[in-house]
């Protein structure tokens, strides 16, 4: 069985909704108030509005470099959902802790924070760093300003560890994901008279077939990157809206869509060739029409994660977590931020699954959690060694 501690950490984690669309520092002061009664000290990094924050605290010498433990605070709604059991209200049954957030990622968090009392007590030689975000889900967009504090400390963190749920196994690739936002502006007129107009909703149509046509061709042609299920780059759209009446030639569409890229592809090239093509519709509608317009804007981009299966890191995280191998993941961490942008070797592994991520009645194995506890007592050795590893 988990530890008690775990369990009320968890309990007291899921108890606030994190949603994405709300803020998460009542979260926060909750944890901010657990590390100073344990002795730490630990700063936030606001957002722009001051809503949101992302949190950074130590533990051991802080003039050495160290192992960062990183997670993200936010969770997806649960809106549309048919959850039989309190969403956020930690329910233990079957051997399973339920609750959103469970697995995606408060049961990492709450491991974690279980095993500070014995990290503060404990003679460090090797620092623990905390970086904890917001808004992960939307785009990792909360890390990128702690990414950005970091960068100004004189002391980086030796390696991150990012804990999502991986069942303990070392994650050391997944993909990178850009999506964007496409406004089509066509000419409203009265449908009796149509080729008067130009049809938004058929221009939009045009070019979700051509994205359509380069996902065949990259599930055709590649390049393929060995290690995944998928092991090419995806393209996907997942939203449109347009029109207003049928009896009118609509004069606004707009979609979402995204690219799934492996390492070998540059998606912003992907997104070249698709302006292009684009260029070429706005052409043809302003024939009709000066004033229609297509307009693509990003609304997400991260890179992907490729560590190799040599580095540090990877050796040094398999020993914690009394596995070998490495793995890939299907979604998306921060940790391609972390690993490209701050320059600090990155690999993800923490307790359980993705497969319960996101669904209604969202649980962690009991059993996921202790293996959780395991990992940070064998950390807890590795940095309490003469020279820490």
């Amino acid at each position: 069985m988990a530890s008690a501690l775990t369990l009320d950490i968890l309990q007291q984690l899921i108890g606030f909704d994190t949603t994405s669309a709300h803020s998460n520092l009542a979260l926060m002061d909750y944890i901010q108030r657990y590390l100073k009664e344990q002795g730490v000290d630990s700063y936030l990094v606001h957002d722009e509005a001051g809503n949101k924050a992302n949190l950074y605290a130590t533990l051991g010498p802080a003039a050495k470099p160290g192992v960062m433990l990183s997670g993200h605070t936010d969770t997806v709604p649960v809106t549309g959902q048919q959850w039989t059991l309190p969403s956020h209200q930690l329910t233990l049954a079957n051997e399973r802790a339920y609750g959103r957030g469970t697995a995606d990622m408060k049961g990492f968090l709450a491991v974690v924070l279980a095993a500070v009392p014995v990290l503060a007590r404990a003679e460090l030689h090797t620092p623990v760093h905390l970086a904890f975000s917001y808004d992960e889900e939307i785009g990792c967009v909360g890390v990128r300003r702690l990414i950005e504090n970091l960068a100004e400390l004189p002391i980086k963190p030796a390696l991150c560890i990012i804990g999502e749920p991986t069942e303990m196994k070392v994650v050391t690739a997944h993909k990178g994901k850009l999506a964007a936002r496409v406004r089509v502006t066509g000419k409203e007129y009265h449908s009796g008279m149509a080729p008067y107009g130009v049809n938004a909703v058929n221009y939009a149509a045009r070019l979700v077939c051509w994205l359509e046509q380069l996902a065949a061709q990259k599930r055709e042609q590649g390049p393929f990157e060995d290690g995944y299920d998928i092991p090419y780059t995806t393209v996907h759209t997942g939203t449109i809206h347009g029109g207003t009446a049928l009896n009118i030639v609509p004069n606004h569409c707009e979609f979402l869509f995204e690219i799934r890229n492996v390492a070998g592809e540059d998606p912003r090239a992907l997104l070249a060739r698709f302006g292009d093509y684009a260029e070429t519709l706005v052409a043809e509608m302003r024939n009709t029409a000066p004033e229609c317009a297509i307009d693509i804007a990003i609304t997400t981009e991260y890179p992907g994660l490729s560590t190799a299966s040599d580095a540090e890191v990877v050796a040094f995280v398999q020993r914690l977590a009394q596995t070998d191998g490495c793995h890939t993941i299907g979604f998306g961490t921060e940790g391609g931020l972390f690993s490209t942008v701050l320059g600090v070797p990155t690999v993800v592994c923490g307790p359980g699954s993705m497969a319960q991520g996101h669904k209604p009645d969202e649980f962690i194995e009991i059993s996921q959690l202790e293996l959780g506890e395991r990992f940070m007592a064998r950390l807890l050795e590795q940095l309490s060694l003469p020279h820490g590893e």
